[in-house]
This record gives C-alpha cells, structure tokens and sequence, in this order.
C-alpha cells in the first residue's frame, strides 16, 4: 500500500441520497440544521438535495427552501442532484451554484425507460449544460453502476469510456463513478480507476460506494490505491438506490473517516461531531442506521491509558 494519497477529499450525501429513501419527511428547519453541523465537522462539499419532481421524491420537495434558508457559505460546495433543464432553473432560482447530472451505465435500463441509449442521454444534456455556464452554475456528472447492474452483470470498460467520452463532449469533466447497484469489487475498481485516470487526464473524479455486500470500504481503498482522492459518504449509512432491487444504503461516512483517521490519511473532518450527527439522524428517523462506527465506536476510545 505505498500508492495511498495522505489526504482525501468526502462529500457528504446523506440529506440527499440518504433521505430520499426514507418514509419520514424531515422539516426544512431540521434539514438546514443538519447542514449546518455537517458545515461545522468539516464538510467542504455537500450533497444537499435534488430537483426532482416532487411527486417522484417528495423527501426532495424543499429542496430550493433548504438553499434559500441557508444562504451562500464562502468555501463549501453545495451541490444538488437535477434530472434536466428545469432542475437548473430552479438552481438559478434559489441561488445553488452546484448541479449534478445522472446516467445509467445499465444500457437495458436506460432504453427501457428512457428510449435513448446512455451516450444519447449525455449528449442531450447539452442544454443543461449551457443554461448552467450562462448563469454561473458549476456541473458535473455521474455515471450509475458503472462496475455491473441487475440486468447485464459486469459493464464492459469500452461502454464505460463512451458514456465519459460523451460527458467530456458536451463540457463536463467532472465525473463520479457511482457504484448504487454495490456490485463492484476491488480489483475491478482499482483497473476501471486506474484506466479512466490515465487515459482522461482532463477529468475530475469522485466515487460513490454503496456497502450493499459489504465492499464499499475495500472499494474506497482499491480505488484510493489507483490515485483516487474524492469519495462520497452518507452519515449513519443512510440511503440506498430506489431503482435498482435490495441496492442498501451508501458507505457510512464515519466508517470511511475513521478507516483514514487510524490510517494517518487528512479527511479535515471531525468524526466525533458527524457520529453526534447520525446520533442525531437515528432519532429523528426513529430507527437504526447502518454504520459500525455507530455501533462500536472508535477503536481508540476503548483502550485504557
């Protein structure tokens, strides 16, 4: 393990890809008081909601009140998921200034419920993508189960490139390789990193891990090995992928700060106040959440001076 970077960079994606599942919906009030203490761990980029249509994800639905309320914070990145063009217009409107873009890597799936195959998805997001630099809106873009899905098992890496080729045509370098159906694993993690980081040396990459069978840290790991440095990170392991059958909840992000804490790797987060946080979480939910760190706790408070 000589590759390991000495810092990484977390996005923290439990008020969105965290309570998008969940049957409770949380009050605007709650939501922009959870932000402020993941702002206050540490946080320097922050997944805070999605436009979506309400109807589809109505845990979702204030999403632009969230962002009115809190207001602007100078060095921290908060970012929204959209699913077209009116998702940057409702940007624009509440004042985000980060919008995310989303396509499967599934081909089967993206015909059967789009009609367009996942590189005429991108290419049709080229509106998007002018809308958003005319306003002066950050975009990026996710590729969803990239490593393999239900309906084709492994994803060919050829089909991988196309769908980045297309991104990096219609002006995104941003790319997060997005794992929600967790059926990658470590080797082929670390050949798809290694390979998109050679081959585009322009683009900016993030990883999205679920734990559905128990890889998402060996995956972080594999892929921190292959020179990956941003990850994303649910406290409490909140959430899981509404689409995709038995897809469990994201790697929680105290798992993944402490895994780096223990390792001497720079998070610049404080995972005693994010486990408050899921504390926090728990209770408002009113169930348990899916994180070891939670559990057990840190493996240093045990031992006895």
């Amino acid at each position: 393990m000589n590759n390991l970077p000495s810092a990484i960079t977390l996005c923290e994606v439990g008020l969105r890809d965290g309570l998008q599942n969940e049957k409770t919906l949380l009050p605007t009030e709650k939501k922009v008081e959870l932000l402020r203490g993941l702002i206050d761990a540490g946080f320097k980029v922050i997944e805070v909601g999605s436009f979506m249509h309400p109807k589809a994800v109505p845990q979702m639905a204030d999403t632009d009140e969230v962002y009115k309320a809190l207001g602007e914070v100078p060095g921290v990145e908060l970012r929204a998921l959209i699913p077209n063009l009116r998702g940057v217009k409702r940007a624009v409107d509440c004042g985000c200034k980060k919008v995310k873009l989303n396509v499967s890597a599934s081909r089967q799936h993206n015909l059967k419920n789009l009609n367009m195959t996942p590189e005429q998805s991108v290419a049709g997001f080229a509106d998007c993508v002018k809308e958003a630099q005319a306003n002066g809106i950050a975009i990026s873009g996710s590729i969803s189960m990239p490593f393999a899905s239900p309906w084709e098992g492994r994803i060919p890496l050829s089909d991988i490139e196309s769908i980045i080729e297309a991104y990096l045509k219609v002006g995104i370098d941003e790319i997060s390789l997005s794992d929600t159906s967790g059926m990658g694993v470590p080797n082929q993690v670390y050949e798809m990193c290694a390979r998109v980081r050679e081959k585009y040396p322009q683009a900016s990459w993030w990883l999205h891990f679920h734990n559905t069978r128990g890889l998402a840290i060996a995956n972080i790991l594999a892929a921190m090995e292959a020179g990956m440095t941003q990850f994303d990170g649910s406290f409490g392991g909140l959430g899981g992928c509404p689409f995709v059958p038995n897809a469990a909840g994201n790697i929680s992000t105290e798992d993944v700060i402490n895994m780096c804490d223990e390792m001497g790797i720079e998070t610049g987060v404080d995972i005693v106040k994010v486990m408050e946080l899921s504390r926090t979480m728990r209770d408002l939910l009113g169930h348990d959440l899916d994180s070891y760190i939670l559990r057990a706790g840190r493996a240093k408070d045990l031992i006895v001076s």
